[in-house]
């Protein structure tokens, strides 16, 4: 219970920190007054291909946060390769902290408590505008991200358009 407590009143600095002082490309809050569940708009970053895009998400916090990761997943439709088909993203400070078992990640580069909501959606926005196709979590759109882009690109800006008509 105790790490519980601890946890809700970390993730309640972290939103009011994210409230007094918004950072611009996503804005948060929560879901149903419950502060293990995150309602994240992430908007596309100029210059890159999701620019004008508003992506909704829910981020996910275990009563173990910040030594456990959250999860993220887009609830917009979202083509990416490190976003799986299903909307759940694919990056390594998203990963369960420690050694990867198949060796793609360095410990490092894996979840640290140290890392703030704030810390993982910068994270995000940079994943949007710099995939990694190396290690894709939708292969699809790595391999077209890598073989056919102008397809890609198509297929990109009809949902980054679906995303800002559905406001």
């Amino acid at each position: 219970m105790a790490s519980t407590d601890s946890s809700a009143l970390l993730l309640k600095r972290q939103l009011k920190d994210l409230q007094r002082n918004p950072v611009d490309g996503f804005s948060a809050g929560l879901v149903d007054d419950n502060i293990y569940e995150w309602e994240i708009m992430v908007m596309g970053a100029p210059d890159t291909l999701y620019e004008g895009g508003f992506f909704r998400a829910i981020m996910t916090f275990p009563p173990t946060y910040p030594i456990m990761p959250p999860t993220l997943k887009f609830c917009t439709e979202m083509y990416h390769p490190n976003v799986y088909p299903d909307g759940t993203v694919c990056i390594s400070i998203l990963h369960p902290p420690g050694d990867d078992k198949y060796g793609y990640e360095q410990a490092s580069e894996r979840w640290s408590p140290v890392h703030t909501v704030e810390t993982i959606l910068l994270s995000v926005i940079s994943m949007l505008s710099s995939p990694n196709d190396e290690s894709p979590a939708n292969i699809e759109a790595a391999k077209e991200f890598r073989e056919n882009y102008p397809e890609f690109k198509k297929k990109v800006l009809r949902l980054v358009r679906k995303s800002a008509e559905m406001l």
